[in-house]
């Protein structure tokens, strides 16, 4: 009995460890700096909470800072921020829209995802709806292998860049970690054995055929 229970737990750690261990080497050598990143014409941006009263969360305000960066700095044309929309009084692309434009960010180089309920969600909806082949993602060190592999097996040639632009609080981090080991479990088998539809609808392409691309450089 106690050798059942010991392999059983041996067992459910390493489900739970080794989905982290593959895509935290998946993402190595996909993530880079503001600086160093190579450019690319969009960059995604997840969503990441709101207070009570609809402004972006400390965490979603460094996603969005990190993101105008690039912006500003020659390294992408269009921001894509996806969030959750799913009750009209929750709406983290608006905000993150609204603190894009407090940021210098232009309105039309600005686009909405209402319905990236989940990562896998703006991954999926990247390919499908937005006709994005390649982007930058834009998230914190924790969440970004997860997002980079999620994106790369869905159709989005990613890159990412960490938005940590502050000492976040050890509980928060302890929090944000035991999750993501469940998420990225979850990930996996989304993305390799269910392969659920997220919500999805008419194509809406980012860009067009008879789109130029901008002589975007370091």
């Amino acid at each position: 009995m106690l050798m059942t229970i010991f392999i059983a737990i041996v067992a459910g750690l390493t489900a739970l460890i080794v989905p982290r261990a593959i895509t935290a080497f998946y993402a190595l050598r996909r993530t880079a700096s503001v600086e160093q990143i190579e450019p690319r014409r969009v960059a995604i941006v997840f969503g990441a909470g709101l207070w009570r009263d609809g402004s972006p969360t400390p965490v979603l305000r460094d996603r969005v800072e990190t993101a105008a960066e690039l912006y500003i700095n020659g390294k992408v044309e269009k921001l894509l921020m996806s969030g959750d929309n799913r009750v009209a009084e929750y709406n983290e692309p608006a905000a993150m829209r609204d603190y894009a434009l407090e940021l210098g960010i232009p309105d039309e180089d600005i686009v909405l995802d209402y319905a990236g309920r989940r990562t896998y969600d703006t991954c999926y909806r990247a390919s499908a709806i937005f006709e994005i082949d390649s982007a930058i993602l834009v998230t914190q060190s924790f969440h970004l292998p997860r997002a980079l592999y999620l994106c790369n097996m869905l159709g989005v040639d990613a890159t990412g860049t960490p938005a940590d632009l502050r000492t976040y609080r050890r509980r928060s981090l302890a929090y944000w970690h035991t999750r993501e080991t469940i998420a990225t479990l979850v990930a996996l088998w989304d993305v390799h054995i269910l392969r659920p539809l997220p919500v999805l609808g008419d194509p809406e392409p980012i860009f067009t055929e008879n789109s130029i691309a901008p002589n975007i450089s370091n």
